[in-house]
């Protein structure tokens, strides 16, 4: 794309330059006041060469805008933090609430190509990070998000005479950093993986703009213009249904839950035996996932009163507290709900060498909110691929990831919300919308069939756990998190 693109020279007068300035900046501004009414979730991304003006372009881009609504972010090399999460993490925290902006300087294509630059990277990892970044831009246009992709193009000869311009003024030589000097010195080899980025992320449904930034009044209008063009659409686009997608995941054959036998029995003297055991082995694995820096991600789902709660206990009094955290989920606040689904898990995933356990998880896509309408049909449906993808983005980052469905009969169920309503110890676990789950059964099995069906892949498996005992369902899932972990470390 880079190599292709020819630098044009303009001829119009100075004043009309600035007289539709003026007017794309007065329709932005009416634009804004769209956005926010209409909800629409806008992350426009600044890419280009240093030097090329990428801070005073949206400098000038906001100069009218309502900033209330819009957040500029200066996305620096990651940290030792970002370093340890999911190579998407940082920028699925930046993204937008509903009718906002953010406009981000620098992002994932700068630091990929820092990465293969300095050998951070090697050519198989960049191939996944470019799948990945093509999922991050479908995933969010498809929730609602407009995302707008700009990279600052100008010559080699205007990037040094930029930057030795700078670095002679005492004022401005900070602004010139050692990446910014490595680009002029290898800046063949930065085309290369520029051009090779740019091409693998150039896609229809969020393409890349190539802005010719030698001259800064130019640049801006165009900018200007491809902005407020890419508004518009996506305002006409908003009725618009995705594309509900099924990809070739490598599914396992699972059972119907119809199918799984609930006779299990075991004694209470033989789970507390079985159970220090098996304590006291995932602890040693413990030590062991955090030396080697495997995270670890348990996602419990299964009906209400089936015991998730006491599985949990039993799974983390063999762990060190420092080096795990449980996240109850419930209802969505109203900042997590005006973002991307997934976002408030993405938000919660453990630092590498660190274990995560989810109390429900991002599978309410496919359960709660298909059932109770809280999303559409085409939400709830294209939620299977894009769960399969985020599950596969876990998993090639290194995390382990264990999937329970823990499993009761109707009559089990019966007989532990009575109990809950007879013992006061226990009224605190029984509420109304418990009851009325449960006459939804029928609702919920069909989901949770279809769910686990169409979810259950070679990296993230579901695993059933037998529950209507729950001394057999406590032990049975350490065993299952002891043997994924063993397989990791093998």
């Amino acid at each position: 794309m880079l190599k292709n693109y020819e630098i044009r020279k303009y001829q119009m007068p100075p004043d009309e330059i600035k007289a539709l300035v003026k007017e794309k900046r007065e329709e932005l501004v009416r634009q804004q006041l769209m956005i926010k009414e209409q909800a629409i979730p806008v992350f426009v991304l600044i890419e280009g060469w240093g030097a090329a003006g990428k801070g005073t372009l949206i400098g000038n881009l906001i100069e009218d805008m309502d900033p209330r609504f819009f957040r500029v972010i200066k996305m620096s090399e990651p940290n030792e933090e970002a370093r340890r999460r999911p190579f998407l993490w940082r920028y699925m925290e930046v993204a937008p609430e509903t009718g906002k902006f953010v406009f981000l300087d620098s992002g994932w294509l700068s630091e990929t190509a820092d990465d293969m630059i300095n050998g951070r990277i090697d050519d198989e990892t960049l191939e996944r990070r470019l799948w990945q970044i093509r999922t991050f831009d479908r995933q969010l246009k498809d929730n609602g998000y407009l995302v707008v992709k700009l990279f600052l193009q100008i010559p080699q000869e205007e990037q040094k005479r930029r930057m030795e311009k700078l670095q002679n003024d005492k004022n401005t030589r900070w602004r010139v950093s050692e990446k910014d000097i490595l680009q002029v010195k290898k800046r063949e080899k930065y085309e290369k993986i520029y051009d090779r980025i740019l091409e693998a992320t150039n896609t229809g449904y969020v393409p890349w703009n190539i802005v010719d930034a030698v001259d800064k009044k130019q640049a801006l209008l165009q900018v200007l213009h491809i902005l407020t063009i890419q508004l518009n659409q996506a305002a006409e686009n908003r009725k618009i249904l995705p594309e509900i997608l099924y990809k070739d995941y490598p599914l396992l054959k699972m059972p119907k839950l119809s199918e799984i036998p609930l006779n299990q029995e075991m004694s209470k003297e033989e789970y507390e035996i079985r159970l220090k055991e098996l304590q006291k082995k995932l602890k040693k694995l413990h030590n062991k996932i955090y030396q080697k820096k495997i995270p670890v991600i348990i996602a419990y789902e299964g009906w209400d009163a089936a015991g998730k709660g006491g599985n949990i206990k039993r799974l983390t009094s063999a762990l060190d507290p420092r080096g795990f955290e449980v996240h109850p989920i419930a209802s969505p606040e109203p900042h997590e709900k005006s973002r991307h689904y997934l976002w408030r898990f993405y938000h919660r995933l453990p630092k590498d060498g660190h274990i995560a356990i989810f109390d429900r998880t991002w599978y309410g896509r496919v359960m709660v909110e298909r059932i109770e309408g809280f999303c559409s049909e085409n939400d709830w449906k294209r939620a299977y691929n894009e769960i399969n993808e985020f599950e596969k983005d876990l998993s090639d980052w290194g995390a382990v990831v264990i999937k329970f469905w823990v499993h009761i009969d109707s009559d089990t169920q019966l007989a532990r919300f009575q109990e809950r309503e007879r013992i006061p110890e226990k009224n605190w676990k029984i509420t109304q919308e418990d009851w009325r789950n449960r006459e939804k059964w029928t609702e919920y099995e069909t989901a949770v069939n279809e769910m686990i069906e169409k979810t259950s892949t070679e990296n993230a498996p579901w695993y059933i756990i037998q529950s209507n005992n729950k001394y057999y369902a406590r032990l049975s899932a350490i065993q299952i998190v002891i043997a994924e972990i063993e397989k990791r470390l093998v």
